[in-house]
């Protein structure tokens, strides 16, 4: 049981424990079994975590009374439109940590399609943390039009360069928490996600950044609106460059791996081999000079945290598009210490 904790097996862990737990009553003591279950449902917890099943994490926190629930809480999305409590759309930060700690933990797992399934969920909400620090949250539908209101942000006029289903993005972005919850809970599944790729055309434009200073990342505005033109000029090419950054992730060789591993029909699941190569192409990418020397993955300090990586650097680049140090957490560790210490209660030996 040690070794699979060492190993982060929280799911083998829990099948172990629940067969343990079918054995008749008088197998165990009152007090063992009490431990042994907590054990059960602690492990059952962390195998759920790993899978990073956001909209569960609320609940999953909820059945616990421990100093890493609230920081299980802070990861998920709120389960109701208007709840008190905003988690990754209030901030994103949590969530980034438990991504970066689920990546290097399923590299020690040897599971190299779940490393690039990782990889790729890392880029899918990149420019909503790079626009954090300028929104005061992460796109958050409940608090967006106290900064879009009065823009073309979700609108037809053709002077936004929006696509139809980014404008249609954009207008569901503005009503999601206004309604029930069958039509949040769908916004959350289908459109959240194109919400930063919404607001990374409007950080990219014309008034900000010159033609030929910064790397082409397809979609940007000619004609900004006032909610991006506030801020002083320097905020916005820091926003600007922190965006660009955020793309080239989103559209490069490692997360490339997700969309050509269907996995079907025994062929798909990439090597490691593989996943090292399209990382060293990713990385010589993010990691090129701009023209004019404002890449901010070569000027951002890294995480201190951040060693021994499954993708060597990726905690660097996750910190450069926040505009601040991130690393890898320490989440589904804790849990794994309180599974151990919930064995250790019980000098029950828990065989197959």
């Amino acid at each position: 049981m040690s070794a699979l904790l060492d190993g982060h097996w929280y799911d083998a862990v829990a099948g172990l424990l629940d067969t343990a737990l079918t054995r008749p009553d008088p197998f165990f003591g009152r007090g063992e079994k009490r431990d042994l279950t907590r054990a059960r449902n602690l492990a059952m917890a962390a195998r759920r975590v790993l899978d990073l099943d956001g909209e569960d994490f609320g609940e999953i926190a909820a059945g616990f009374d421990t100093p890493w629930a609230p920081r299980l809480a802070a990861s998920g999305f709120p389960a109701e439109p208007r709840a008190a409590e905003r988690g990754a759309l209030g901030s994103l930060v949590p969530i980034y940590e438990l991504m970066l700690e689920v990546l290097d933990l399923r590299a020690i797992r040897r599971e190299p399609l779940q490393v690039v399934v990782t990889a790729h969920l890392i880029g899918e909400y990149l420019p909503q943390l790079a626009w954090e620090s300028t929104l005061g949250h992460a796109g958050d539908p409940l608090r967006l039009e106290e900064v879009v209101g009065g823009s073309r942000w979700g609108t037809d006029d053709p002077a936004c360069p929006h696509s139809s289903a980014l404008r249609s993005t954009a207008k569901r972005a503005l009503n999601a928490c206004r309604g029930d919850l069958e039509g949040y809970t769908a916004y959350l599944d289908r459109f959240h996600s194109r919400q930063g790729d919404a607001l990374a055309v409007c950080a990219v434009n014309g008034a900000t950044v010159g033609a030929g200073e910064r790397p082409d990342v397809g979609e940007w505005c000619p004609n900004p609106c006032a909610f991006v033109t506030a801020g002083s000029l320097e905020d916005r090419r820091d926003l600007d460059a922190r965006v660009r950054l955020a793309k080239l992730y989103v559209e490069s060789p490692v997360v490339a791996l997700r969309h050509h591993a269907p996995v079907g029909h025994f062929f798909g699941v990439p090597s490691t081999a593989e996943i090292s190569e399209a990382w060293l192409r990713t990385w010589e990418k993010l990691s090129t000079p701009w023209n004019d020397g404002s890449n901010p993955l070569l000027s951002t300090p890294p995480a201190a945290t951040a060693v021994h990586e499954a993708l060597p650097g990726m905690a660097a680049l996750v910190s450069a598009v926040a505009g601040r140090p991130l690393g890898p957490g320490r989440l589904l560790r804790d849990i794994g210490d309180d599974v151990a210490r919930a064995l250790e209660a019980t000098d029950v030996e828990v065989v197959g």
